[in-house]
């Protein structure tokens, strides 16, 4: 499940890089808090202190009642590095499995 979460705020923060309408990134705000605390509750039942504590950041910061204004291009610098982030933690993660 958190795999699947992690793949789909992915795809949505690189789809910011791209010009799409500014209802887009609504969506992209309200789907990035939520999936940002689902991975965070997952974590903490995981006993994953520091995952849960970046998720919760990131929630905070993708969070859609106080915007962040940072401009387009810091929100395309974040989006990537939150992208690369979460790319690596699914790579992580099944490292852990195994």
């Amino acid at each position: 499940m958190k795999s699947t979460i992690k793949i789909i705020l992915i795809i949505l923060f690189l789809l910011c890089l791209v010009k799409m309408p500014y209802g887009y990134f609504k969506l992209v705000r309200f789907t990035a808090l939520i999936g940002f605390l689902l991975l965070a509750f997952l974590s903490f039942g995981e006993n994953k202190k520091k995952e849960m504590i970046i998720y919760c950041f990131l929630a905070i910061l993708f969070q859609p009642f106080y915007k962040f204004y940072l401009g387009r291009y810091l929100w395309n610098i974040v989006d990537v590095i939150t992208s690369i982030f979460l790319a690596i933690t699914i790579f992580l993660d099944k490292q852990d499995k195994q």
